[in-house]
């Protein structure tokens, strides 16, 4: 199989695996999402994300995973980019580079 047929395979099967309800239920991450992957799928519900899925968004670990889940339990649901940078942890430069990946 040469590359060119490899990406092929991979770009018709990430996508329809990302987009299943029951993997993407079930599931852990097992790989940080791309811009690239996230054009292809929908983007993440932040309100309703796991702590592994938030784990998965570039420049979000553990810890601010925690400070995600920790301000919706407080604060309720997070409604846009703005007051994403009410999380500990989260400044206006990692909220755009969320944004791209989550939806609010």
């Amino acid at each position: 199989m040469n590359m060119k047929s490899l990406w092929t395979a991979l770009a018709l099967i990430v996508p329809a695996v990302l987009l299943n309800p029951v993997v993407a239920e079930t599931a852990p991450v097992a790989a940080k999402l791309t811009p690239a992957a996230v054009k292809v799928a929908a983007k993440l519900s932040i309100n309703k994300a796991s702590p592994e899925q938030l784990v998965a968004i570039p420049g979000i670990g553990q810890k601010k995973a925690q400070a995600i889940l920790d301000y919706i339990k407080a604060n309720g649901p997070i409604k846009d980019q703005q007051q994403l940078t009410e999380v500990k942890g989260i400044g206006s430069k990692l909220a755009a580079k969320m944004a791209e990946f989550v939806s609010f």
